[in-house]
């Protein structure tokens, strides 16, 4: 079964544990730094993130694809921030400058205050049915050369056709996540990556189950690959790894202003399943199969990618193999140090993965 890594496409070198020295949020000479980095160690794709006061990823990932050539790109996208019609060329053409190296990876939204920046008023299961409904209308555009008309739950409108159609045939990958019955729901029946954030190995196979099911009660013949992210922090041996990870929670924590909101979210009651979920892992325990670290998710309230997998490059990358023995497929990792660790990540752990997916292969076929 072949594997794929997923790095961050930051704008900024900014993080967790440091500001970001650069005198704006999208430092052009830093994004290709960094996905240079990733592009010449052994990184798949990258994402572009979504925020409501970020610099605009479309317009970053297009910046990014006209100055490489490999690397491949997953876009973030929030459907409440523009009509589908106008979504489906604008990523198609995207897929044009980068030379079909597009992968859509769809937001539902779990925080009520982070959408209402942009006017969003729907609630959590309103969004989930103008997500799906939204990604239908997308593909529809990607696949249909004559005009149609559309007459939906959320979007309405008469006689359109596209004259701008994908690189990729039939049409670009479609990425999705959540932890909730609702996003299962959603992502069962449309994407073709289901995303995940880091938990025990058992939790992760539970919730993978829930995907193949959901997207089995659709109708599909096939399931979503999986994807699922951590935080690597890795070192030369086991004890300065530990110690690089209790120095990064008292980064974290140096940086947070107490009793404040991170970004609109609580620290302590998130509104979205899959922080819920983080934060329930981290009152369980610290530590979880062979390196899973839950002190980062619990310090920053769960939000987003924050589980951490501790210890050598060999301890790290044995961790990943036991979540794709369960199936996982991609792997997302993003350090602290945006573009050291990145290239750590890339030179130490990447190939012993990728060794040792080669070596089981050879054994199956022999």
């Amino acid at each position: 079964m072949p594997v794929e890594f997923l790095g961050i496409a930051a704008t900024d070198d900014g993080s967790e544990i440091s500001p970001r020295t650069s005198s704006g949020a999208f430092d052009k000479d830093f994004t290709i730094r960094l996905a240079r980095a990733h592009e010449e160690h052994g990184w798949d794709r990258v994402l572009f993130a979504y925020g409501s006061g970020a610099p605009e990823p479309a317009a970053a990932a297009a910046y990014l694809a006209s100055k490489l050539d490999k690397l491949q790109i997953l876009l973030a996208h929030r459907p409440n921030v523009s009509y589908p019609t106008f979504a489906a060329k604008t990523f198609a053409t995207l897929d044009h400058i980068s030379d079909g190296r597009l992968t859509v990876h769809f937001i539902t939204g779990g925080t009520d205050h982070e959408q209402q920046r942009e006017g969003d008023y729907l609630t959590k299961d309103e969004r989930y049915s103008r997500t799906r409904e939204y990604i239908q209308i997308v593909k529809k555009v990607w696949l249909n050369h004559e005009a149609f008309d559309h007459e939906g739950e959320h979007y309405r409108f008469a006689d359109f056709v596209s004259d701008v159609f994908p690189v990729q045939q039939p049409r670009p990958g479609i990425s999705f996540g959540g932890s909730s019955p609702a996003a299962y729901a959603a992502g069962g029946a449309e994407a073709d990556i289901f995303c995940l954030w880091g938990e025990p190995l058992a939790d992760t196979a539970q919730q993978i189950e829930s995907v193949r099911l959901a997207a089995k009660e659709a109708g599909r013949d096939d399931v979503p690959r999986i994807q699922v992210a951590f935080r690597p922090i890795i070192a030369p041996t086991e004890e300065l790894a530990w110690e690089k990870a209790h120095r990064t929670v008292e980064l974290i924590q140096e940086r947070k202003v107490p009793g404040a909101l991170s970004r609109g979210r609580s620290l302590t009651r998130p509104e979205n399943a899959g922080s819920q979920r983080l934060l329930a892992v981290a009152e369980r325990g610290e530590l979880f199969d062979r390196a899973l670290w839950t002190p980062t998710a619990k310090v920053s309230g769960g939000n987003g990618n924050s589980t951490a997998l501790v210890g050598t490059p060999e301890t790290v990358a044995q961790a990943l193999l036991d979540y794709y023995d369960l199936g996982v497929e991609i792997f997302s990792a993003r350090g602290y140090d945006l573009l050291n660790d990145t290239i750590d990540f890339g030179r130490y752990v990447i190939p012993i993965v990728r060794e040792e997916i080669a070596k089981r292969d050879r054994a199956k076929a022999a």
